[in-house]
């Protein structure tokens, strides 16, 4: 509303704050008598709470009020979501209840009473601010009963020009339930928003939330607040009850005037203050002869009692640490409680209400809403959509229409969502993660560009880009840093925590974990927080400091993933329990076959005849090893689809299998990721890659002699290249930023089937030239492999449930429903695949992800 210079008064000598209209409000006159207003109600008042109005004056058209200048911090900068020390809410309280004494004694109601109009300046003396849209109370009166028996008048306020009654003012967090309901006020309405303030200055947050104007008004008009205390432990009783009765609906039961809240507070901080003061006395000699004996004790006495007085101390000491209280064991609440995974979560801007994304039943993602207090969640009408980041302004960026794009990757287009409601606006187009900016103005986002996984902060400004993938990006507090989970290998979520400055200035800040996901900054700024593991699945809570130092911060059954960490220390988690499971379907069974070994199968390849099925386990359950370097390494299995047991191999990733199925190709551990050959029966392993190039995924060609794989080199996208079995120098058939996984030789071994940089399909040669595209693929659809007479391919869509698999004809584009599937129980499956299918269809292997997670909001952890 006011436009605010800091200027210097050349008469007097002193610095004055000059307040003036914006040139826009000056020809409103509603505003214009708000100003106006503002500067008789203040100018009225001659109190040290109160800023002091010194003139009021007109230049050019131009109103201005000369106003006291003070240096110091809003109590909205103070309180800053989180719990003020008892001492602090005392005095600051007991000085803005005698200003609003002095103000209603005046007949003046202030009406917007809130931490942004109280000033405390660097003295620690609280000042009311901002009477723009307080009331002149007439001389009408009514009786009411203070709480000494005694009966005080209260001005009632009645307003010709600007409002009437029905018409709220103020702001709405604050409101009383009779500014709520557009009802006659009187003075007791800045009591009830003082008691709002009093409230948050012990708790750090409000009373009344909602997720809209409406259902803040409705829980000012009808919901009783949570007890001080169940936030702060530290509130003493008669603060609570003092809060309590401010806060009371009814006029009649709230406190009646300013005076006697500022005498209670001043009760309370007496006897505080009486409380916390402790005398050390020491017992006074009896009589001058005990005086003289211990004269005449001499040195060695004293020695003797300095000893004793050392013992003494020592015993106390350890006296206090054996018996100091114990700390108090974090508190997990748990927040939802339906069968499904989640996906995101993040605290709303009132610190209580938290959003975010899940799919609940094996129905598609949306974005629910919740609080501690219900164990009900409420849909806010996003359907398809992920929450990403929500703003300090109340502005959600969504994913919409998101879709995984494997196992921890979705994607969809970026969008800003009102919390409220309303209508999403889209920003960029295919966009896997962001994260708002401190201030709510920027935004970083994670995507795709030319065959790199970028990083970009703001829009448009690359920070990072690698050609593995980037996961979870947060900015930190002070809006200068991005910190992300590293991958250097697509699919993968092994990797390292790292930041990026906005000049570009990488800095890796933990070893490479097992697995690692889930980031956010503390409140400090100090550390990041994230969830990973070195040793399995089941991830811990750590923090690192930006000279990696890193530490443990909790660990428990289960795998965990931080979503969110409020300033005060609150942070959102989401445990899970995770399985990989391996279904069969082949012609002429009257059941699917459960082809599953452990507890994360994954599947890698498929015989020609249906008859071996390669795959590795990559959880807990016994499939873990150590790689030569003494990191874990997943281990390779094949089993005969008979449901027969499954035969260890030996460590890696299985890749692919041979033609004649003597041979596997698997990933070794290690930096950058190479391939080596494990025999499926007599024989010794051995390296079958030496070289820079990061190796993704890859297969045989038919005469077994050549494979094709997909890796990328330092600083480049993935391409797909073609290489001897025997040896030699790769050769590159595709251009950058070629699909890592979806992609499959032609049974002539002339083509290979896969997308491309704009994740079009497209054939490839393999001699090398210009790749040829394919018709008949609706976007996001990805091949399986070629159908036996290499004129025609198996497609599918990742993301969907159930997994519609299609044969698509090169030659007309023709599509045809091959089948559909999904597990009978679709319940946290969000994603199936991969998909194997033998050249003749009859025989088939997919493998799906479930997740069955619960949101916890965790209080205590440091």
């Amino acid at each position: 509303m006011g436009e605010v210079y800091k200027a210097e008064d050349t008469t007097l000598g002193r610095f004055v704050a000059l307040k003036s209209l914006p040139q826009e409000l000056a020809r409103d006159p509603q505003a214009l008598e708000r100003f106006r207003r503002e500067a008789r109600a203040a100018s009225a008042l001659n109190h040290p709470n109160i800023c002091t109005i010194h003139e009021i004056g007109e230049l050019d058209g131009q109103i201005f009020i000369v106003m006291e200048h003070m240096e110091g911090r809003t109590l909205k900068h103070i309180i800053e979501d989180k719990p003020l020390k008892i001492d602090q809410i005392l005095d600051i309280g007991i000085q803005i209840a005698d200003a609003l004494d002095a103000a209603h004694a005046t007949g003046i109601i202030h009406r917007d009473i809130k931490p942004a109009n109280l000033f405390v300046t660097t003295r620690n003396q609280a000042k009311v601010l901002d009477f723009g849209l307080a009331k002149l109370v007439s001389k009408s009166k009514i009786s009411a009963a203070s709480s000494d028996g005694n009966t005080a008048e209260i001005p009632v306020a009645q307003e010709e020009h600007l409002t009437g009654v029905g018409t709220t003012i103020g702001t709405i967090s604050y409101m009383s339930p009779e500014q709520a309901s557009g009802d006659e006020l009187d003075q007791r309405t800045d009591i009830f928003s003082f008691g709002i303030v009093l409230y948050q200055m012990t708790t750090g947050t409000l009373p009344f939330v909602g997720n809209s104007s409406a259902a803040i008004f409705n829980s000012i008009l009808s919901k009783a607040p949570t007890p001080p205390v169940e936030f702060n432990p530290a509130t003493p009783a008669e603060l609570q009850r003092i809060i309590e009765k401010c806060l009371e609906k009814e006029r009649d039961l709230r406190y009646q005037t300013a005076s006697e809240i500022r005498a209670d507070l001043k009760r309370l901080k007496r006897d505080y203050d009486s409380s916390k003061t402790k005398v050390a006395t020491v017992s006074p000699s009896k009589s001058a002869a005990s005086k003289a004996s211990s004269f005449k004790f001499g040195i060695v006495g004293y020695g003797i009692l300095a000893a004793v007085a050392l013992v003494s101390a020592g015993i106390g000491a350890y006296l206090e640490k054996k018996f100091q209280p114990i700390p108090e064991p974090p508190l997990y609440h748990q927040m939802t409680f339906r069968r499904g995974s989640i996906r995101s979560a993040r605290f709303a801007p009132d610190g209580q209400t938290v959003l975010y994304s899940a799919s609940w039943q094996g129905n598609p993602v949306e974005v629910f809403s919740a609080r501690p207090e219900s164990p009900e969640s409420r849909s806010i009408g996003l359907p398809r959509t992920q929450v990403m980041s929500v703003s300090a302004l109340g502005e959600m960026a969504v994913l919409l229409n998101s879709q995984p794009i494997g196992t921890w990757v979705s994607m969809g287009t970026l969008a800003r969502a009102p919390i409220g409601g309303g209508a999403p606006r889209e920003i960029v187009e295919q966009i896997q993660w962001a994260d708002w900016s401190p201030d709510g103005t920027n935004l970083a986002i994670v995507r795709d560009v030319n065959g790199r996984n970028r990083l970009e902060y703001p829009v448009g400004k690359v920070l990072y880009e690698t050609g593995g993938w980037i996961g979870h990006p947060r900015i930190s507090p002070d809006g200068e840093m991005v910190a992300f989970a590293d991958h250097p290998i697509q699919g993968d979520d092994g990797g390292t925590v790292a930041t990026v400055d906005k000049d570009g200035k990488h800095k890796v800040l933990t070893g490479a974990f097992y697995t690692v996901q889930g980031v956010s900054w503390a409140p400090s700024g100090k550390e990041v927080w994230f969830t990973a593991s070195s040793s399995g699945i089941d991830r811990s809570l750590y923090a690192v400091t930006s000279s990696s130092k890193q530490r443990l911060v909790a660990r428990m059954p289960g795998t965990l993933m931080l979503l969110d960490i409020w300033k005060d220390g609150r942070i959102l988690l989401n445990r899970a329990s995770w399985r990989r499971e391996l279904i069969g379907v082949f012609t002429g069974d009257s059941h699917e076959r459960d082809l599953s070994w452990l507890d994360y199968s994954y599947p890698a390849d498929l015989s020609h005849d249906g008859k071996f099925l390669l795959f590795d386990e990559e959880g807990m359950g016994g499939g873990l090893s150590y790689g030569h370097e003494g990191g874990l390494a997943y281990a390779v299995y094949l089993r005969n689809t008979d449901g027969s047991p499954a035969v260890l191999l030996g460590e890696g990733s299985a890749i692919a299998l041979s033609p004649d199925s003597k041979w596997v190709i698997a990933q070794a551990p290690g930096s950058p990721a190479q391939f080596h050959l494990l025999p499926t029966k007599a024989g010794d392993a051995r390296p079958l890659t030496n070289d820079s190039i990061n190796h993704n995924w890859a297969h045989w060609l038919p005469n077994g002699k050549q494979f094709v794989f997909s890796g990328n080199e330092p600083n480049k996208g993935v391409r797909l290249y073609v290489q001897d079995v025997e040896g030699g120098t790769p050769k590159p058939i595709s251009p950058e930023g070629a699909h890592a996984t979806a992609f499959f030789p032609s049974p002539d071994g002339t083509m290979v089937a896969g997308l491309g940089p704009d994740q079009l399909p497209y054939l490839f040669p393999v001699a090398g030239g210009d790749p040829k595209p394919l018709r008949g693929f609706l976007t996001g659809e990805q091949p399986i492999d070629w159908t036996a007479d290499g004129r025609a391919l198996y497609v599918y869509r990742p993301g969907e449930v159930p997994a519609k698999v299609y044969i698509v004809e090169f030659a007309s584009g023709k599509r045809t429903l091959w089948r559909q599937l999904v597990p009978s129980d679709p319940a946290g499956v969000e994603t199936i695949g991969p998909v194997l299918i033998t050249p003749d269809g009859k025989a088939c292997v997919y493998g799906y992800h479930r997740t069955l997670s619960d949101l916890y909001m965790v209080e205590g952890l440091k």
